[in-house]
């Protein structure tokens, strides 16, 4: 495995991190996977705090709690996947150009070589979906690729693959026909996006 170009050694992981590492992957895997019932227990014992954060916390916990894994796999596969397509097309290479498997797409992967980043084994969606972009920003946070990655390099993988759609997208998601349980994903997407991105702008 490449190592990442930029990276700190040997530094423990700060609680603000932490967070942000569960927050990212929480949202990647319920992008990537339909969640099960243990999923959703967990998703129900949530419990969100102050601020705009909290707040979607909290929507996703109690829409949890009203539902099961039947009825979320049946919203999964009308916002995701469809007739055709689904409501939501969460891939960069979608909402920057308005085709999958374009320029976005090439450019994660060269940067994914860069920084040692290898595709999950069994994924079957291209590596611009959205759920894969923020599995790979949990994994640079925490050190999942074998090193934990500076907040330049996070920044940098941020600012070019993530922060020119994702927003937009977690908004289509917030406020997609058929979405119940994955609107307060939207708005939790949503809400990490405007955070990461003014942290990332005074860094």
């Amino acid at each position: 495995m490449t190592e990442p170009a930029t990276v700190e050694t040997y530094t423990p992981l700060s609680p603000e991190d932490r967070a942000r590492a569960d927050l990212y992957a929480l949202i990647g895997s319920l992008m990537l996977e339909i969640p099960t019932t243990e999923t959703l227990a967990q998703l129900a014992a949530l419990e969100g705090g102050e601020g705009d954060l909290g707040a979607a916390v909290s929507a996703l916990a109690r829409v949890a709690k009203s539902m099961d894994a039947a009825a979320v796999e049946r919203e999964y596969n009308i916002v995701f996947i469809g007739v055709g397509r689904g409501e939501v097309l969460p891939y960069a290479s979608y909402y920057l150009t308005g085709f999958l498997h374009e320029k976005p797409l090439a450019d994660l992967r060269a940067t994914m070589r860069t920084l040692g980043i290898k595709r999950r084994d069994g994924m079957v969606e291209p590596e611009d979906h959205l759920g894969a972009l923020c599995e790979m920003m949990s994994g640079l946070i925490t050190g999942g690729f074998g090193h934990k990655a500076s907040l330049e390099t996070q920044k940098e993988f941020f600012n070019a693959h993530i922060a020119p759609w994702a927003a937009h997208c977690f908004s289509d998601l917030e406020k997609a026909e058929n979405a119940v349980l994955y609107a307060p994903v939207g708005s939790l997407g949503r809400v990490l996006m405007a955070i990461e991105d003014e942290a990332f702008r005074f860094e």
